[in-house]
């Protein structure tokens, strides 16, 4: 097998890349070289082409949903403590973990105080679901709101409000912290029933759902959230003191323990005792 002269291989490459075959063409030298020498037959060439191909797409397909699944940066869930939290239902977040919820079109409501790693589980949540090959976002329910809430006219609304609906899992950060007047309370609804038995959403909240009516405006409007969310949902409580307030305070005992074998009287006392 004769290689092309770089002139072919120019027009080949952009032959390729009109097809949308770019792994290909980005690699055309080297796969042209390997074809070469290994002395591939026409079967062989096009199923290592489409391997290469399928490959690549995946792989950009991948960082096409994480890109616009907004995560940022989280910890896995191989550095959860599981033993700091007072309660946990481990076997109902390793249950979530699984994932048959996307596919059951059910929901995962993660109720805890600040600080227990609520967020944390989401956020492996919905890139695990990436993983697997499904769309995901992840959006506060302040974020969620002013986006909504700045949408002028119906017709806008409609297409935030259709945007909202349509990855397979939705993430809602921190529904609770902060009150809901009616407007806001009406556009969380909206898209909790866009998404009813449709599409999956993971909530967090601080508030046990008897407490939601210090949040929404009315207790019609609370019930009817909490109906749509639970009826097909796994709710996971999560007890304890914040995990965070433990770090700050080994952190302050650990620069207290610093500071005081590093002060000069400090010094002093380890010279004594080694004399």
């Amino acid at each position: 097998m004769n290689s092309p002269s770089p002139q072919k291989n120019d027009d080949l490459a952009r032959t390729l890349r009109s097809l949308c075959l770019l792994r290909t063409a980005e690699d055309l030298p080297d796969f042209i070289a390997r074809a070469t020498r290994a002395r591939w037959s026409p079967v062989q060439l096009l199923e290592e082409l489409s391997r290469a191909e399928l490959a690549d797409r995946s792989r950009r397909s991948l960082e096409r949903r994480l890109a616009r699944s907004h995560l940022g940066r989280f910890k896995p869930m191989a550095d959860y403590d599981w033993d700091w939290p007072e309660y946990i239902d481990r076997p109902g977040v390793e249950r979530t973990l699984s994932l048959d919820f996307i596919d059951r079109a059910e929901n995962v409501v993660l109720v805890a105080n600040q600080g227990l790693g609520k967020t944390m589980i989401a956020k492996n949540l919905a890139n695990a679901a990436i993983l697997a090959g499904h769309s995901s976002l992840f959006v506060t329910a302040s974020d969620i709101l002013l986006d909504l809430g700045k949408q002028e006219g119906s017709r806008a609304l409609e297409r935030r409000l259709h945007f909202y609906a349509q990855p397979r899992c939705l993430v809602i950060d921190e529904v609770g912290y902060l009150s809901y007047d009616n407007h806001a309370a009406d556009l969380i609804f909206q898209v909790v029933t866009r998404r009813y038995e449709h599409r999956s959403l993971v909530v967090t909240t601080n508030l046990a759902f008897r407490e939601w009516h210090t949040v929404f405006p009315n207790a019609a409007c609370a019930s009817a959230l909490i109906d749509r969310l639970t009826h097909h949902a796994e709710v996971i409580l999560i007890k304890g003191k914040s995990y965070r307030n433990r770090e700050a305070e080994e952190d302050k005992a650990r620069r207290e323990t610093l500071a005081d074998t590093g002060s000069p009287s400090a010094q002093s006392e380890k010279r004594k005792k080694a004399k």
